[in-house]
């Protein structure tokens, strides 16, 4: 039984049964159910079992990248997945970005469904005329003749005292570029259900994790789910202000909210998941219930996602915002090493209840 069938029963109960005591004891026994389908687990642990059933499901999809065989992946996503495929689909490389983002393309023009691995994004970087010049265009070059229905997935972001090469944003780099579809979960349920959809998907997805989320646990539905690409989702619900931001900053950003809450400000937060495509409906929706818009992300603030979000906000609710939108970004500079400069540079759940209450005219 799924949340949908649980939901429809008790919905169904509380019109049909006019005693309190037999609906109550009824409702118990329901969510009792649900429960038992609800289950903790691990990121790295979702993302594996959305590799892991997508494969089962389609011998086409494979697995490859830099240790994600023999060593069971750098982040341990892929622990026990060479002993259930075998290592013709469970492909230790080369640390050769270029050469095995390369392979990738040719394998998902010619029918298969590559899922590629980089050790972090900011190693794509040596793969990036694969993935911006052969696998975002060719479908357009080809005149719709050669899909590219391949993954690209991996940690973005900081990950504490790596340096200035090893903790870059990547979501507004690659959003950039038509062709290519951008996701970056911030939860294992969500990480499941976005990443089986994004092996499905018949265009080249950019699928970004981080490296201080793999041991995060959350609650997943037992069974088979699937999200869409291309819709946000409200985690929290306000009236007093809209909070958006994504990935790891999710996790400051409720705790912002919640820190809000003891001051009576009631922030809506809103999780995009998907950076392109944009889901701009439910920003705008929010924002005419709160007339305010915070935008926290982790990239550097000139071309970010924050900055699109805010044009498409003033350019499609304008009418509706009561003030400035404002960014909480990572510093315009290259990352620091200094563990007391990496946090002066990273967004806060200081930085983020500062503009709120600037929106909100509670403070300068």
């Amino acid at each position: 039984m799924n949340f949908a069938k649980v939901t429809k029963k008790l919905i169904a109960l509380a019109f049909k049964n006019h005693d309190k005591k037999a609906f109550f004891e009824e409702k118990f026994v329901l969510l009792r159910q649900f429960i038992r389908i609800m289950r903790e687990v691990q990121f790295r642990e979702a993302l594996r079992e959305a590799m892991s059933e997508e494969m089962r499901r389609d011998h086409t999809v494979f697995l490859m990248g830099e240790e994600v065989a023999e060593y069971n992946g750098a982040y341990k996503v892929s622990q026990g997945m060479l002993d259930e495929f075998g290592p013709k689909r469970v492909i230790d490389t080369p640390i050769a970005e270029l050469g095995f983002a390369g392979i990738g393309v040719g394998a998902a023009m010619n029918g298969l469904r590559p899922i590629v691995e980089f050790m972090t994004f900011n190693f794509s970087l040596v793969a990036i005329d694969q993935i911006i010049n052969s696998a975002a265009k060719m479908l357009s070059m080809s005149g719709g003749q050669f899909p590219v229905p391949i993954v690209f997935r991996g940690p973005s972001g900081s990950a504490g005292t790596l340096g200035a090469q090893h903790s870059q944003v990547f979501e507004s780099w690659y959003a950039n570029c038509p062709g290519l579809k951008v996701v970056s979960p911030s939860n294992p349920a969500d990480a499941k259900g976005l990443l089986k959809s994004a092996i499905r998907d018949n265009d080249p997805v950019i699928f970004m994790e981080s490296e201080q989320m793999y041991g995060d646990k959350g609650m997943i539905p037992e069974g088979e789910y699937l999200i869409p690409i291309g819709l946000a989702d409200v985690k929290k619900q306000g009236t007093d202000v809209t909070l958006v931001s994504y990935n790891k900053m999710m996790k400051i950003t409720l705790a912002a909210a919640e820190e809000l809450e003891k001051e009576g400000i009631h922030a809506e937060v809103i999780d995009l998941r998907s950076i392109r495509p944009l889901d701009t409906k439910t920003i705008i929706e929010s924002v005419k219930k709160t007339n305010r818009l915070v935008v926290i992300d982790e990239s550097w603030p000139f071309a970010s996602v924050s900055s699109e979000i805010a044009y498409r906000v003033q350019k499609d609710a304008f009418d509706y915002l009561d003030a400035p939108v404002l960014r909480v970004n990572g510093s315009d500079v290259s990352m620091p090493y200094a563990m007391n400069l990496v946090q002066a540079y990273l967004p806060s759940v200081e930085k983020i209840v500062k503009a709120t209450k600037s929106v909100m005219y509670l403070q300068k």
